[in-house]
């Protein structure tokens, strides 16, 4: 060997001679990588998930009340506008905790109190696999049944 190459190579715990191109990378900054900085989740993000997971539930007609469905079937026929996931839903987010509150109109004949715990279930388990954050409590109101042979609220377009 060489002398240069001979000072390229270090002595490991066990008194071996390694080269530079077998020596573990130094860790630097001390701890994990995954729990340097911090990690904040939007209010809408979370309901926006709490949003769409309670739509999936089977008896939930639509989300929010008569006013916001009515001003959001406006925004929705908008150019450029899109569907809010979210109408209905309102979270208050903390760094480890989430509440939140869900006004849902029902599908006539089902069951409230079935249709609220499967909501519950399916949104506290959707935001917590999602976000890492306790869902605290979810608050349901329901603010209307939708009749058979009601007809939506939401204006029809012009287009055909």
């Amino acid at each position: 060997m060489t002398d240069m190459t001979e000072r390229n190579r270090t002595e490991n715990s066990d008194g071996e001679k390694e080269s530079p191109q077998t020596r573990k990378p130094t860790r630097r900054g001390g701890g994990d990588p995954a729990t340097r900085g911090r990690t904040t989740i939007a209010d809408g993000v979370v309901e926006k998930i709490a949003g769409l997971a309670a739509r999936d539930v089977l008896g939930v007609h639509t989300m929010g009340s008569g006013l916001s469905r009515t001003f959001g079937a406006v925004r929705d026929r908008v150019p450029g506008g899109s569907k809010s996931v979210s109408r209905g839903v309102k979270a208050e987010v903390g760094e480890l905790q989430t509440a939140l509150d869900l006004e849902i109109v029902v599908d006539y004949g089902v069951s409230i109190a079935d249709v609220a715990r499967a909501v519950r279930e399916n949104v506290i388990a959707a935001v917590e696999r999602m976000t890492g954050l306790e869902v605290v409590e979810v608050n349901i109101a329901v603010s209307d049944v939708k009749l058979p042979d009601e007809e939506d609220e939401e204006p029809e377009s012009r287009l055909q």
